[in-house]
C-alpha cells in the first residue's frame, strides 16, 4: 500500500496489479494480506489501474488501538497464520510488557505466536526465553549469520513481523528475503531506542514459500480492543478449571475464589503457567510508561 495505490498478486499466474479501492468500499477498508476482487485493467502493464471492489472475508485480522482508552480499532494486517514477535536480547533492551501485549493480540486474533530474539552475539537470551517457557510459545533465536529456524516455522505460512524500532526486523527480512531492500536504522545510544525504517506494512514471498509481512515499529500496543474475560479462552488447560469461578471472575490475581487457585491448591496446573497467564492479563491494563 502507498498513497491510495495497492499492489496486488492476481490471477493463476500471480503476476502484479497496481489497483485503487472503489469509493463505496470507505477509508482503511483494505490491509495487506487482504484477500480482494479486482475490476477494471487487470493485465499488469505499466500505467494500467485496476480497481478493488470486493474485500473476501477474512480467516484472522491483527488489530491494535492507539491507546488502552481508544474505542477505535484498526487492523493492521489481514489473514496471518502466524505472528512474529520480534525483540533483541539488548539494544535495545528487551520491553516485556510489549512483548506481552503482542501476545495477547495474537491470542485474540486465534494466530499462532512465535517469539524470535535477534542479536544473541550481543547477550544471553536464556533469561528471556525461560520467562515465556511455561506459554509453550515457539521462540527461535536468530543471529545475523543464521536465520535456519525461523526461515523452517515460516515456511509455507503467511507470517507477519511486529517489534519496536531498533531491534532488527527489517534485517531479518533482508535476509530471509534478499531482494527486499528494506531500510535498516541504529539505536540512539542516548534513549536506547530505535529510529522508524519501515513506514508501511508490505508483504513479501520468500524463497522457500510463504509470506512475509514487514510492519513498521511500534512504541505501543494499545488493546482497548481485547475483552479480557476472552483471553482465557486461548489456554484451555485452564478454561477447564474455570467452571467453579463465580460470575464476574476475570481470572487475575487476588481474585476472591478464582477456581484456578484451588486449582493450583490441588496440583492440578502448573503454577508457572497460571503466573504466566495472569501476567498476561495484567498487561491488558493501562500503564504509565508502557
Amino acid at each position: 500500500m502507498d498513497r491510495g495505490r495497492y499492489t496486488c498478486v492476481a490471477g493463476d499466474d500471480e503476476h502484479t496489479v497496481v489497483a485503487m479501492s472503489a469509493r463505496e468500499l470507505g477509508r482503511r477498508a483494505v490491509v495487506v494480506g487482504d484477500r480482494v476482487s479486482l475490476v477494471g485493467d487487470v493485465s499488469g502493464r505499466d500505467g494500467s489501474l485496476a480497481r478493488i471492489v470486493r474485500v473476501h472475508p477474512r480467516r484472522a485480522q491483527l488489530r491494535r488501538t492507539a491507546d488502552d482508552e481508544d474505542p477505535v480499532e484498526r487492523v493492521v494486517v489481514a489473514n496471518a497464520e502466524q505472528l512474529v514477535i520480534v525483540t533483541s536480547v539488548t539494544d535495545p533492551l528487551p520491553r516485556p510488557r510489549l512483548i506481552d501485549r503482542c501476545l495477547v493480540a495474537a491470542f485474540d486474533a486465534g494466530m499462532t505466536p512465535v517469539l524470535c530474539i535477534t542479536k544473541a552475539d550481543l547477550g544471553d537470551p536464556g533469561s528471556l526465553q525461560a520467562s515465556y517457557a511455561p506459554l509453550d510459545v515457539a521462540t527461535v533465536v536468530a543471529t545475523r549469520d543464521d536465520e535456519a529456524e525461523l526461515r523452517d516455522l515460516l515456511q509455507g505460512q503467511m507470517s507477519v513481523l511486529v517489534g519496536h524500532s531498533g531491534v532488527g526486523k527489517s534485517t531479518l527480512v533482508n535476509a530471509l528475503v534478499p531482494s527486499a531492500h528494506r531500510a535498516t536504522g541504529h539505536v540512539n545510544v542516548v534513549t536506547g531506542r530505535g529510529r522508524h525504517t519501515s513506514t508501511s506494512a508490505v508483504a513479501l514471498r520468500l524463497p522457500e514459500g510463504g509470506w512475509v509481512i514487514d510492519t513498521p515499529g511500534i512504541r505501543s500496543f494499545g488493546l482497548a480492543h481485547v475483552d479480557p474475560g476472552d483471553l482465557i479462552k486461548a489456554f484451555a488447560d485452564l478454561t477447564a478449571e474455570t467452571g467453579d469461578c463465580p460470575r464476574g471472575c476475570t481470572h487475575g490475581s487476588g481474585e476472591p475464589e478464582c477456581a484456578l487457585d484451588a486449582a493450583l491448591d490441588a496440583g492440578r496446573l502448573d503454577a508457572a503457567r497460571v503466573d504466566s497467564f495472569r501476567r498476561l492479563l495484567a498487561s491488558r491494563e493501562p500503564q504509565s510508561g508502557d
